[in-house]
């Protein structure tokens, strides 16, 4: 009995102290994955000038996957980079502009800015942004997002 309860504090200390423990359940906390509800939403998200991964998904066995990955890096790069979930079969339309055709996929997008060049604009109140947008082909777990970070220079804890 003794011994059954070292070994149940010794996985709680190991679960809440050590980022590469891999063994679950692991106690994430709140759900740090944002669900797209609109694109005015999502260019709020971008104006705040993180980083952004997109998961673009349907539903199948592979999506339960990847929404596991989705938050458990939501919550270890929380609050550097923001992570949103995107049901395509809900919003086809945003999904359909990615130009992809087989789903799930994941992009990144980051460093928003003023597009240099306004061109003819209709309405002056409109101001118009570039944003950086790369497909992510790493490892699909938060450690294939960490190197991919690494990778671009982008900025995904108090520590780069």
């Amino acid at each position: 009995m003794e011994e059954q309860s070292f070994f149940s504090r010794f996985l709680v200390n190991l679960r809440s102290s050590c980022k590469y423990y891999t063994g679950y359940p692991k106690d994430l906390g709140p759900s740090r994955v944002i669900h797209f509800t609109s694109e005015r939403e999502f260019v709020q998200l971008l104006h705040q000038g993180y980083p952004v991964v997109v998961a673009f998904t349907i539903k199948s066995n592979y999506s339960k996957h990847l929404d596991n990955v989705l938050e458990e890096s939501a919550a270890e790069f929380y609050p550097h980079v923001k992570f949103l979930r995107v049901e395509c079969p809900k919003y086809p339309g945003f999904c359909i502009t990615r130009q992809k055709k087989e789903y799930p996929f994941v992009e990144i997008f980051h460093s928003p800015e003023q597009a240099a060049a306004q061109g003819r604009i209709a309405d002056p109140n409109i101001t118009k942004y570039s944003v950086k947008v790369l497909p992510f082909n790493y490892d699909l777990s938060a450690y294939g997002f960490r190197e991919f970070f690494k990778r671009h220079g982008i900025r995904s804890s108090d520590s780069n």
